[in-house]
């Protein structure tokens, strides 16, 4: 019983996020769905993308949070559309959830929408909400067996930002060992290395994200 029940969740969630799909790909919106567990660096990451994009690139923000709208706070700052989705405990953003946010947006208006997912490296792999991209977000603070422990969200990220590494001096992190991790999980996944705090790195973020939404602008609407 308990499996028949998991796997209409899993269907009805799998419907709703291709409605999802389907109502940013008409508008002509990219959706980036951010995943790291607490204190990676996912606000941070955001904040710094949209100083950096938001003159030239029409973007919003969803923040997925369990509780409080700290992390939607920092992002209205940079007086970009942002709603937060409070997920009262929950570890995860599900498709229904992103469905009805997106009525708080002016879509046809805008370029791309990127979703801060909840702090967790299990739950949110598993649930998709019509993103056109899974960005996998670790820091070396973590420790470099990330990859061995949470293979899903290596093997489905379709980019993996290795932050903090300005402080690879000061801790034991196995830079190798973290990269064949990741190699045998997903062998084409990009890894970009990066310090959100020193900016090492995130012109390679920047470029990807620029390849991402040129090669989602150039496919045909369904």
């Amino acid at each position: 019983m308990e499996i028949n029940v998991v796997q209409k969740v899993m269907k009805v969630n799998d419907e709703l996020a291709a409605a999802v799909r389907q109502e940013l790909t008409e508008a002509g919106v990219v959706a980036l769905n951010i995943m790291s567990s607490p204190g990676s660096g996912k606000t941070t990451l955001i904040e710094k993308t949209l100083a950096a994009i938001k003159d030239s690139v029409r973007v919003a923000v969803l923040e997925g949070d369990p509780e409080t709208s700290l992390d939607a706070e920092r992002i209205a700052k940079f007086d970009v559309p942002v709603t937060q989705i409070e997920t009262a405990g929950g570890c995860h953003l599900e498709a229904n959830l992103v469905k009805r946010a997106l009525a708080n947006f002016d879509l046809p208006n805008l370029d791309l929408l990127i979703i801060e997912n909840v702090g967790n490296l299990v739950c949110p792999v598993g649930f998709d909400l019509g993103e056109n991209a899974q960005v996998g977000m670790v820091s070396t603070t973590e420790g470099h067996d990330k990859p061995a422990k949470y293979p899903n969200l290596f093997r489905k990220a379709d980019v993996i930002i290795l932050n903090k590494i300005d402080l690879l001096p000061y801790i034991n992190f196995d830079f190798e060992q973290f990269r064949n991790y990741v190699h045998d999980l997903n062998p084409e996944t990009p890894l970009i290395d990066m310090s959100c705090t020193t900016g090492e790195g995130f012109e390679a973020w920047l470029l990807w994200i620029k390849e991402k939404m040129a090669l989602e602008s150039a496919q045909p609407v369904a």
